[in-house]
């Protein structure tokens, strides 16, 4: 068992490849195993988004804080959650508007 403080493991700059504006990840559950379970606190700060990309495994994005972006086909709407599933991969990008900071 691997037990984690709240804090304990550094805040990851994302990369401005895939990003627009300052977001940064924390980890919550996934290890460098073969695991296909991977679970980050992701936060946009005010503005920021990806890029158009997909996901062909799927992806559940929930917004604990702020109003999110989300959307397809070049049409963001703000949420609150976000379902792409398994098999649909749809091209998206997520992100927030320009206030609160989202996360």
């Amino acid at each position: 068992m691997i037990i984690h403080r709240a804090g304990d493991r550094p805040s990851a700059a994302a990369g401005t490849e895939y990003f627009t504006g300052t977001v940064r990840f924390d980890p919550v559950v996934g290890r460098d195993d073969p695991s296909p379970t991977k679970i980050l606190s992701v936060t946009f700060e005010p503005g920021a988004r990806t890029a158009w990309h997909t996901h062909p495994a799927g992806q559940t994005l929930h917004i604990v804080s702020g109003m999110g972006l989300a959307g397809s086909e070049g049409q963001l709407s703000e949420c609150c959650a976000l379902e792409t599933p398994s098999g649909s991969n749809p091209e998206n990008a997520t992100g927030t508007a320009p206030r609160p900071t989202v996360r």
